[in-house]
């Protein structure tokens, strides 16, 4: 009996020890998950509490006139070779490069001996053809009366007339002979085929030519043509009549404006560029074929749209968004583009007018997050 009083005491004891070991571990397990609690609560305090500084603009609507942009340079809007259609030797050459030529000028000129020879040689040749016709006429006349009387044969009558014949046949050659050399004669002066200013003169006054060989360049250099190509996507609003505007780097501060006159019929294969022609008048003669040009092309009158600055829209994959302000909090919105014009994007869906733009700072935000709006300055 003694034992096992001793042996129940010994388990109250124990019992009792391990009693208190389980809820000093409880105790222990609470406290830490209530410093770990209100650890996580601090730090989420401390994440909700940041703030993000960020500039915004409000969106309007503004009067824009639709245009697609192109670069392209200006040309001539005629430009021809001028060549020697005789051979000799080139015996003046009254223009040099810059020239202003009028059409059926003398801009330069053949020596002409040899061909006044050759118009003397066929005037005489057609004095000749027609003295031999008369001969030949006379002839004739004379054999059908004979003829008639029958004192005369058939051949010799027939001959008579082959041989008049023969002679009016010299006679038209002689007289195409006489305006051939009259001809060849009048082109030994080498006239301008249309109004311009020599580009470039390719011969000098005592060089041999030949008929065929380029003597000098003409353009017309009023109006020009500014040629320029646009991509396969804007081909579709392209139409003749349009109005084209454009800058020059001579002139920064000046806007020259033209009409499109040309569309090509085919885009180019490697490129896949439709290429466009504009005729733009330059009385004054300041603009210059071969100057580069930066062009818009107004595609519609103009409407009242919003437009944005490209530097506050962000692309995420096929979609492109911005943010806008709500009440100091950051709120994402997806838009749907129109085109560009400048350093401003058109904006067809997605944001009204009134709200406040998101310019700066947007790239580190996601929706909902806090912000404060700093002041531009």
């Amino acid at each position: 009996m003694a034992c096992e009083r001793r042996y129940s005491y010994e388990y109250d004891r124990i019992t009792v020890s391990g009693r208190r070991s389980v809820v000093w571990f409880m105790l222990f397990f609470l406290a830490g998950a209530c410093v770990t609690a209100i650890g996580c609560e601090k730090k989420e305090e401390t994440k909700e509490e940041k703030i993000f500084n960020v500039k915004a603009v409000p969106v309007q609507k503004q009067a824009l006139r639709p245009y697609i942009e192109a670069v392209g340079s200006l040309e001539p809007h005629e430009q021809v070779i001028v060549s020697s259609e005789v051979d000799g030797i080139l015996r003046d050459i009254v223009v040099d490069e810059g020239t202003a030529v009028t059409r059926g000028a003398m801009v330069a000129r053949i020596s002409d001996i040899d061909y006044r020879l050759g118009v003397q040689g066929a005037d005489a040749a057609l004095g000749q053809a027609r003295s031999n016709l008369e001969n030949a006429d006379s002839v004739f006349r004379r054999m059908e009366a004979l003829f008639r009387q029958e004192a005369v044969s058939k051949q010799e009558y027939d001959n008579a007339s082959t041989r008049l014949d023969v002679a009016r046949q010299d006679l038209q050659r002689a007289k195409a002979g006489l305006d051939l050399a009259r001809e060849r004669l009048s082109k030994t002066t080498i006239t301008a085929p249309l109004s311009g200013r020599v580009k470039l003169r390719m011969v000098t006054a005592g060089d041999f030519i030949k008929a065929g060989q380029p003597v000098m360049v003409l353009i017309v250099s009023d109006p020009l043509k500014l040629t320029f190509s646009v991509p396969e996507k804007d081909m579709a609003v392209l139409k003749e009549k349009l109005d084209v505007v454009f800058t020059v780097d001579p002139f920064p501060r000046r806007e020259f404006a033209g009409t499109l006159n040309l569309i090509y019929p085919s885009l180019d294969e490697r490129s896949r560029m439709l290429k466009a022609e504009a005729t733009v008048p330059n009385r004054s003669g300041e603009l210059k074929p071969g100057i580069f040009a930066r062009a818009k092309v107004y595609t519609s009158e103009p409407r009242e749209t919003i437009v944005i600055p490209i530097t506050s829209i962000l692309y995420e994959g096929t979609d492109t968004r911005v943010f806008i302000v709500e009440k100091d909090i950051a709120r994402v919105r997806r838009i749907k583009l129109g085109g560009k014009y400048g350093e401003f994007m058109e904006v067809l869906e997605g944001i009204q007018a009134g709200e406040q733009l998101i310019v700066v700072g947007q790239n580190t935000l996601t929706d909902g997050v806090s912000i404060r709006v700093v002041k531009q300055g």
